[in-house]
């Protein structure tokens, strides 16, 4: 993801915009992004084509199945539903896009997961047909589109846009729509959800994807991509502090006069410059850096998001796995670790089972010392957890055999994450969110 990151902000000025699309099974997720790629010009001639020839269409006549624009698997294009996480790149002349198409069915929320980790923004599918409108004026939403809202909440996903889709089914009708973005703006309320934005749509129709749509007149406000274009992306790693996990250690060939030693990685937080007081992380031996290398030559400064080698005036033990942090900033060493989890393994937690856990660039021996809550994504409601299974969120206390240079996932993504791996298997069987009181 990173390489095609840096090939798409190397195209031009515009920002980058990444985003995901949550909704329950048959939502029309995949038919929205195919609909968004096709309207906007985002598919070749020959992609095209290949859709048209498909022998998995869902569609009656001479229609285009613009969902297999995405369901690129077989079973997905058999089975008429989106497992994966599919991942599509394209771009409109006010800006450059990455769209995660995550899957619909409960037994897919890690998928979701996955995707959501760097999305900037959200788009969650509520399907007209499938909302239940009791005569007394309730509304009950489902119980996915609930799962998908708390997740971006839990990873501080900062816009959250939603569409209520398949208004063609509905006639078209402002109240049932009204009626919808009512009780999700409550249940928003009640989430802690912030900056969210309704558009009524029909994907398959394409009204109010790309073009503006005559048959919903009484809506005035933007499209999906003019809302998509002007939504603001703002870094907050570049004001975060100094965060560098050292990937590698690099040295010359031996063949060289000087002593060269480089330490190489990704700046993933703040900013550094020649002259910078640094600590070395988990060791807290001081540093000051002396040069900025990288490909094209040596810098005065690197910012986030920049991959560098960075060499010290001190000869210092530095090795994969350390931090180094400015001085006066550094992150929180951590040998007790309290973080949410989505348990991502088809088997349930085993207490007496030993992990990995993968934090940055350190992988240490990990073992979760106790279950706190359980989150019920109904009432947002935390229930004592007796166990963990699929796609449970829990509340849970780890103990880690080297301390871990880390900061709260809400200050700073990067240095707040993690994933827990199987000792045995080599499963990924948990990602999880560092949350540390003040």
């Amino acid at each position: 993801m990173n390489a095609m990151t840096d090939k798409l902000n190397q195209q031009g000025g515009s920002t980058l915009l990444r985003f995901i699309t949550a909704g329950s099974v048959d939502d029309g997720k995949s038919t929205l992004i195919g609909r968004l790629l096709f309207d906007s010009k985002g598919i070749f001639a020959d992609q095209l084509a290949a859709v048209s020839r498909a022998k998995h269409k869902r569609t009656v006549g001479d229609t285009i199945d613009l969902s297999l624009l995405t369901d690129g698997l077989e079973a997905e294009r058999e089975q008429g539903i989106t497992i994966d996480v599919a991942y599509r790149y394209f771009a409109t002349p006010k800006r450059k896009f990455i769209i995660a198409d995550t899957p619909g069915h409960e037994q897919y929320t890690r998928n979701m997961v996955t995707g959501a980790s760097t999305a900037d923004a959200v788009i969650i599918l509520i399907d007209v047909s499938k909302v239940k409108l009791g005569d007394d004026g309730s509304v009950q939403l489902l119980t996915q589109t609930k799962r998908h809202s708390t997740i971006a909440k839990l990873l501080q996903i900062e816009h959250v846009v939603v569409a209520v889709n398949k208004m063609d089914l509905v006639d078209y009708d402002q109240t049932v729509y009204q009626r919808i973005v009512a009780e999700y703006e409550k249940f928003a309320q009640s989430l802690g959800l912030k900056d969210i934005t309704a558009i009524p749509l029909s994907a398959l129709a394409g009204d109010n994807v790309v073009d503006r749509s005559d048959r919903l007149a009484w809506y005035e406000g933007p499209t999906l991509i003019e809302l998509l274009e002007s939504l603001s992306v703002y870094d907050q790693s570049h004001a975060a502090p100094f965060r560098f996990p050292v990937q590698l250690v690099a040295r010359h060939n031996g063949h060289e006069a000087n002593d060269f030693r480089g330490y190489m990685g990704r700046i993933e937080s703040g900013a550094v410059k020649v002259g910078d007081k640094l600590v070395v992380q988990p060791s807290n031996q001081s540093a000051t850096v002396k040069e900025i290398v990288t490909f094209d030559g040596s810098l005065e400064s690197a910012v986030a998001g920049q991959s560098v080698t960075l060499v010290l005036n001190e000869y210092v033990d530095v090795s994969r796995g350390d931090m180094l942090a400015r001085a006066e900033q550094p992150a929180t060493l951590l040998k007790q670790v309290t973080a949410d989890v989505c348990w991502m393994a088809d088997e349930p937690l085993d207490l007496r089972r030993k992990y990995w856990i993968k934090h940055g660039t350190r992988q240490t021996a990990a073992k979760i010392a106790r279950l706190d809550t359980i989150l019920d994504v109904n009432t947002q409601e935390r229930h004592p957890a007796e166990g963990l299974k699929l796609n449970d969120i829990a509340r849970v206390q780890l103990t880690v055999q080297q301390p871990l240079a880390a900061d709260a996932y809400a200050d700073i993504r990067a240095t707040g994450a993690f994933i827990l791996i199987d000792e045995v298997t080599h499963q990924t069987v948990a990602a999880g969110m560092i949350r540390i009181e003040e």
